[in-house]
């Protein structure tokens, strides 16, 4: 384009000049060997204009026929640069396709055609065929060539890297991307890895170094950056806190400026200020993570802040959790388990089954089973709450790669990844081998809690009364139905609500005859024995028991049987 617009500015100027002259017309006389030429002014521009264009066009043509064996050579060279390049190309689409047979064969005629000296393209293509070929030595030293090479310098090193890593060889890896690192800070896989690296053996100041460097070269996104900068800050305030506390609140309190979500650096800060003895700041950190997110952990230290405190002081820290936050099953189940440690059960489980039917899971029906001994100890309910728990969802944990840990950590000990971890439910072991848990569940689990098992005295036997006039006066509030058989008489209870009961328990009551006297002439003797009641508790049982059938206690008549 700018050449364009010089011609045309050539051509006008040109113009210009000889309208200029035909506007001023004039005579020019010329005396050459004795000869008088004479003209006019614009003839004798013209000759002039034509003489220099008629030099350069010989001094053009003199020129091409001097150069044309180069000019003829250059243009095979070419030709045959671009054919190499051509197979060049469509041996790469070929070895990123897996197709080794048309990668070896473009890359011989590559060779054929281009100079590996002059295109490190080759080495790369050498390098990706004899991968997908599985010739890993030959790749291996393809890249170590690669990595000599500075203009081809990162390639081989990421090459290297990732062979390494192929290999598990971690070391190797962990050289080649600090090396990549340092010869090139731009490169976001070699800063990455190096961080990873760094992270895992704990060198959280070098690490956060790093970072910074990354991120004056823009080669993490900020806030990427910012969320790993906060964890490796908390995680160094993680390791500060037993030795140094002042040292890890600025840390962590440094790392909830940049990642205010960061529920283990708000964990950490906390701590430290009521190391310091400075429970309003530590509350107030606590109290802010609450509403944003509420937390199991951040619930726990929230309500033992101070050690010396009763349980009915913790427990009206959960209350205040529970102001935060209402109708949230953590604040519900923090209260239910304060309330269940100052001894406040119907608050407890009011608040449990509450905490159930907003959100069902395994630690709130293991707290209600807590509750449960508390309150009745009594078993076949206790069983009944753990048999919940068993097919209910697990509770969230901290959880990374498909493992959990009891505790937040830094980096994944699977993957060696930095912040890896999150706070999530962790992954069945085996599909829909657990029910998921719904407030119509936890409903139908409450209504169908077992009453309360209530054991009797056995009453003194009566030989002269008869056996259904003894029992009312015990079993106050049932019906008493009697089924005789002719050697075992069974007496069943059904209950019966009272006003002044609220649930009344079925209760099995078993009576043997009571002793007759023996009659003259009678062949039998009287040798029954006296009437004795016996109440069997509910127990439950697991729910893959079918229980014993009717009928199971009568003996199996004798039958003889055959083979063939």
């Amino acid at each position: 384009m700018i050449r364009i617009l010089f011609y045309v500015l050539v051509v006008l100027a040109l113009g210009a000049g000889f309208a200029w002259l035909a506007d001023r017309p004039g005579e020019l006389s010329l005396i050459w060997q004795g000869s008088r030429i004479e003209m006019s002014l614009m003839v004798a521009a013209t000759l002039l204009a034509s003489l220099i264009a008629a030099i350069l066009i010989v001094v053009w043509f003199i020129r091409v026929v001097w150069l044309s064996p180069h000019s003829i050579s250059r243009y095979f060279r070419a030709r045959k640069r671009d054919r190499g390049y051509q197979a060049l190309s469509t041996g790469l689409i070929a070895a990123g396709a897996g197709d080794s047979a048309l990668a070896r064969k473009m890359t011989a005629r590559t060779h054929g055609l281009l100079s590996a000296d002059q295109e490190p393209l080759i080495h790369l293509l050498e390098a990706q065929t004899a991968l997908i070929e599985g010739k890993y030595d030959d790749a291996r030293k393809k890249f170590e060539l690669m990595a000599d090479d500075p203009e081809t310098r990162e390639l081989g090193l990421r090459g290297l890297y990732l062979e390494a890593k192929r290999l598990g060889a971690n070391e190797a890896a962990r050289q080649y991307a600090e090396r990549a690192a340092d010869k090139a800070p731009h490169l976001p896989w070699a800063t990455l890895a190096a961080l990873d690296y760094r992270s895992q053996t704990g060198q959280w100041d070098e690490a956060i170094r790093l970072l910074d460097q990354s991120r004056t070269a823009h080669v993490i996104e900020r806030k990427e950056a910012d969320r790993k900068k906060a964890v490796l800050l908390t995680a160094r305030a993680a390791e500060k806190l037993e030795a140094d506390p002042k040292g890890a609140r600025d840390d962590a309190q440094a790392a909830l400026k940049l990642a205010e979500d960061l529920v283990p650096a708000g964990l950490i800060a906390a701590k430290a200020l009521f190391r310091e003895d400075n429970l309003r700041k530590g509350a107030a950190i606590l109290e802010k993570l609450w509403k944003q997110d509420p937390h199991p952990e951040v619930a726990k230290l929230y309500v033992r802040a101070r050690s010396g405190d009763s349980a009915t002081d913790r427990l009206k820290r959960a209350n205040k959790l529970e102001a935060l936050r209402p109708n949230n099953p953590v604040a519900l189940a923090a209260v239910a388990e304060s309330a269940l440690e100052a001894r406040q059960l119907p608050l407890a489980r009011a608040k449990a089954e509450a905490a159930a039917r907003i959100q069902p899971s395994e630690s709130v029906f293991l707290l209600l089973a807590d509750i449960e001994e508390a309150d009745t100890n009594d078993d076949g309910r206790i069983r009944h709450w753990i048999n919940q728990a068993l097919k209910s969802p697990r509770d969230p944990a901290w959880t990374a790669d498909g493992v959990t840990a009891p505790e937040w950590l830094p980096v994944s000990p699977v993957s060696g990844r930095l912040d890896a971890f999150e706070w999530k439910q962790p992954v069945s072991q085996i599909a829909g081998s657990i029910e998921e848990g719904t407030p119509d569940t936890a409903d139908e689990a409450i209504r169908s809690l077992p009453p309360v098992a209530i054991v009797h005295q056995r009453p003194e036997p009566q030989p002269e009364q008869d056996v259904t006039s003894t029992l009312p006066s015990d079993v106050h509030g049932h019906i008493i139905e009697v089924e005789e058989k002719p050697e075992e008489p069974v007496v069943r209870t059904i209950a019966v609500p009272t006003p002044s009961e609220s649930v009344i328990v079925p209760q099995t009551v078993k009576a043997e005859p009571k002793p007759v006297p023996a009659k003259v002439g009678d062949g039998k003797a009287a040798d029954a024995k006296p009437v004795e009641t016996v109440v069997e508790p509910f127990f439950g049982r697991p729910p893959d028991d079918p229980g014993v059938r009717e009928g199971a206690s009568k003996p199996l008549e004798k039958s003889t049987f055959r083979l063939f």
